[in-house]
């Protein structure tokens, strides 16, 4: 049968953003920084973060006295949320061999993995602190290698978020700044007088961060282009309705524009959901953010099978996935276009985003069609080398790199070819002899 809808979104001309606005003052803000650097970032830390401090930057005294200052159940917590993303990250760096064949007697090609020199890991904050992301950022990094990790986090309402702080000294920041929005990537990105810039930018962030992002790239290199938080739930009739329900909230609550979507086999499941959405929603207290999102992004589809749900998940390429099925390994064989799979009801994308040891950064607005999301392959740099010690195979590379050269009349290449084969071969090339007699 068709697929058909017990709940659309909103068209997305009625809730469409000025998208045009933020690009034209993340546009101005990093000019300004680009010309004025300290001075404008701290103009614009006062005026949208009303915070200017002496130094953005932390001292390692700040910093003891901070962490000090954090319950001890929270450090506990940290820590042990951190032992599961480094445990994880350090599996995925194992993973990572380097390579060297040789291809013709004595030439040998290989590759290394080489980290990054620095890394700027940006951290959200605004209106909650979001040290998961210290976790996902800063380990990843120096599980990699990173040497030098700058790690930016805005006050929240004019004050230092201490957790945050804490898990981010904790993950191995080097340095700490009090600093958000476009004017901290914009300085990891750039440099100023007092904050060295970094080869990297690491980390989530609202839309004026992301798109700061977006245009800093090329001169910074980014994990990747993010938009709101996404989660996608494929469910079956052996679902729990009531739990599907929660898990859609549960990240509805990231913001007015956060996609929740639903797809299922069972229109009767979708029914139940469907209420009890609708019934625990007003008593969220994160609902002035749920609510919209809710209202103007949430779908619940209906479909004929498994097959189908599958093939309508990867069509949207979500962010998170879960699958509540009988069976939910089958998805890891059935698709392939989404930032990060979360199997059976005994996982959820909250474990993914807060404790499991999985990375929280992945890819959103269909960009999971073709990345994934953070690892440490991302502050990686896989480069080659080569090395031919055997004359007689340099002697055949040259010859054949002068033909191949001369066809796309790159003739300058073909020399290079030209003398080391002829001197393999005793000879010269004539057109040496005429240039030099």
């Amino acid at each position: 049968m068709a697929q058909r809808y017990l709940k659309e979104a909103v068209p997305a001309a009625l809730v469409a953003k000025d998208l045009a606005g933020v690009r034209e003052t993340v546009t101005r803000v990093i000019a300004d920084i680009r010309e004025r650097g300290d001075a404008a970032v701290r103009e614009y830390s006062a005026t949208f973060d009303n915070w200017s401090p002496e130094s953005f930057r932390l001292s390692g005294e700040q910093v003891a006295e901070i962490v000090a200052g954090v319950p001890a159940q929270v450090i506990e917590d940290i820590v042990f949320v951190q032992a599961q993303v480094r445990r994880f990250a350090e599996a995925q760096l194992a993973s990572l061999g380097e390579v060297e064949i040789e291809t013709l007697p004595g030439v040998f090609l290989g590759h290394r993995h080489l980290p990054v020199r620095a890394a700027g890991a940006y951290v959200p904050g605004g209106r909650y602190p979001l040290t998961a992301s210290a976790h996902m950022t800063i380990i990843t990094a120096k599980v990699a290698g990173v040497e030098r990790v700058a790690a930016c986090t805005p006050p929240i309402r004019g004050q230092i978020p201490a957790a945050t702080v804490a898990a981010m000294h904790l993950a191995g920041a080097d340095e700490i700044y009090l600093l958000g929005g476009v004017q901290a990537v914009t300085a990891l990105a750039l440099g100023t007088e007092t904050i060295g810039r970094v080869d990297l930018l690491a980390g989530p962030g609202n839309a004026y961060v992301a798109e700061a992002k977006r245009q800093l790239f090329g001169e910074v290199g980014i994990d990747l282009f993010a938009g709101p938080t996404e989660i996608l739930v494929i469910a079956d009739e052996h679902a729990d309705p009531e739990v599907v329900a929660v898990d859609l909230l549960s990240q509805a609550e990231h913001g007015p524009d956060s996609p929740a979507i639903l797809v299922t086999t069972s229109a009767e499941l979708g029914q139940k959901v469907l209420g009890y959405v609708e019934r625990i929603l007003p008593g969220m207290s994160t609902k002035d953010f749920a609510e919209p999102a809710w209202r103007d992004h949430g779908r619940i589809i209906v479909v004929e099978d498994l097959d189908e749900a599958f093939a309508v998940a990867d069509s949207f390429a979500a962010e998170h996935v879960e699958v509540l099925t009988e069976d939910p390994r089958q998805a890891l064989a059935k698709m392939r276009d989404y930032g990060a799979l979360f199997l059976g009801e005994g996982t959820c994308v909250s474990y993914g985003d807060k404790v499991i040891g999985t990375n929280h950064v992945l890819p959103t607005r269909g960009a999971a069609r073709y990345t994934g999301g953070l690892w440490v392959g991302k502050y990686l740099k896989t480069v080659t080398y080569q090395e031919v010690r055997e004359p007689e195979s340099s002697a055949q590379l040259g010859e054949v790199c002068g033909r191949a050269a001369r066809v796309e009349l790159f003739e300058g290449h073909a020399r290079s070819g030209d003398v080391r084969a002829a001197k393999v071969r005793g000879t010269r090339p004539g057109w040496l002899t005429e240039a030099l007699g």
